[in-house]
């Protein structure tokens, strides 16, 4: 005889017309910033492109019934209101949908499909748009990183406030020491990141999320030279011929003495990803049942150390899988954002999560990780990963700077 089905579980397995049902999921390519195929674009550019593929993949929806659009941004001026109202016009939203931004550094992108999930589960709206963009080639850099935290003031700040402007990089050398996650090991990880996603993007597995972008491209060594136009089609920083070997020879990059280089650290890139939400009982009232993808059921937040963010899954996992009364082994894939390999390791060890369930495509040290938009990102490579493969229940979570984790969950429909 079976054994029952936990009741959480059962919970979020059940279908209600009060769920919030995500019809499609998309992304642009991810490119390897000043080096990739969008070393050129501009942001907006990049969301218009997943916005209008947004409406072209559900063409049996006005848009004008679109109620509200949230795009995640991190880097750029006016955390990029301007930028992405242009984008959604330009991309054939009516000016009749609103727009706004949300900047919760590298988790933006879950984090605007969550508001949006959540405006509609307290009945705010009933459809809205979800997502997230970055040029990190145009606007990573010291503008974008303070080095100074309240120089005017006479009292120091505490030891907590001036770390929340710690480099990234020696927050992934304090969890490789503190909590013994080797060099080999984050290398080993790294390598096989790549591995995954050069298998994946050989076998055509995300073509399904990716939507092609034509950009201009201009020379470098003739700035004279008139730009040409170009299609960019796939993740451009995936090494089929890495190694472990070739990982070892890496330099540390952020300290002498340290274990996190360029090669076992995430991408910076330019990238967008945008999904599209709704009530269930609105989708079957719009007759846009058939088109249902998953179901987002879920979002926890929570805060850590800010010297060591990147153990910020490890604290918002739990809450996540508490709040909905769900275990570690019931969630078949897990999409956990590779900032540094150190801190996936770490989060990987301390909850007990099987590494094979991690990343089945790659993650951000082989695809790359455009701050603002790697949320999103994450969830148009899980979806049609939980249908190939039969899983049911996937989680996305990323570290946040300055010690915070967040977590989502979402269910194949």
């Amino acid at each position: 005889m079976a054994s029952p089905i936990p009741r959480g579980l059962r919970q979020v397995l059940q279908k209600s017309p009060s769920d919030i049902v995500i019809l499609s999921s998309l992304r642009t390519p991810v490119t390897r910033a000043k080096k990739g195929g969008f070393k050129d674009a501009y942001p907006e550019e990049l969301l218009a492109h997943v916005l209008r593929a947004t409406l072209e993949a559900n063409p049996n929806l006005d848009p004008a019934l679109i109620e509200d659009v949230c795009i995640g941004s991190v880097l750029q001026e006016l955390g990029g209101a301007k930028a992405g109202r242009m984008a959604q016009i330009h991309a054939g939203f009516p000016h009749s949908v609103p727009f706004h931004t949300i900047n919760r550094q590298c988790s933006s992108g879950l984090a605007a499909i969550s508001t949006i999930g959540n405006s509609i589960r307290a009945g705010a709206l009933n459809i809205g748009v979800g997502g997230g963009m970055e040029s990190m080639t145009r606007n990573y850099g010291s503008r974008a990183i303070p080095t100074v935290l309240w120089p005017e003031l006479k009292e120091s700040p505490s030891k907590d406030s001036r770390d929340c402007i710690m480099p990234m990089g020696i927050t992934s050398e304090n969890v490789a020491s503190r909590y013994g996650i080797s060099r080999e090991d984050q290398d080993a990880f790294a390598a096989n990141s790549h591995k995954k996603a050069a298998a994946a993007q050989n076998a055509g597995l995300f073509d399904s999320e990716i939507v092609p972008v034509k950009t201009l491209s201009y020379d470098a060594q003739n700035p004279e030279a008139p730009p040409t136009e170009i299609t960019v089609t796939k993740d451009d920083g995936v090494r089929a011929n890495i190694s472990v070997e070739k990982m070892a020879s890496l330099k540390p990059a952020f300290s002498e003495t340290g274990s996190s280089t360029a090669g076992n650290s995430s991408q910076v890139s330019d990238g967008a990803a945008a999904a599209l939400l709704m009530r269930r009982s609105t989708a079957t009232e719009l007759g846009l049942t058939s088109s249902i993808k998953a179901r987002w059921v879920g979002t926890a937040v929570a805060g850590c150390a800010p010297d060591e963010m990147g153990v910020g899954p490890a604290v918002a996992i739990p809450k996540l899988l508490q709040m909905l009364d769900v275990n570690i082994s019931d969630v078949g894939i897990w999409e956990l954002n590779e900032a540094f390999a150190s801190q996936a390791l770490y989060c990987a060890r301390k909850l007990g999560i099987d590494e094979a369930k991690i990343n089945p495509k790659g993650g951000a040290i082989a695809i790359g990780h455009p701050l603002g938009a790697t949320g999103a990102r994450q969830v148009a490579t899980l979806l049609p990963e939980l249908e190939r493969t039969g899983q049911e229940i996937g989680v996305v979570s990323m570290c946040i700077g300055t010690g915070m984790g967040m977590a989502g969950m979402f269910v194949r429909e």
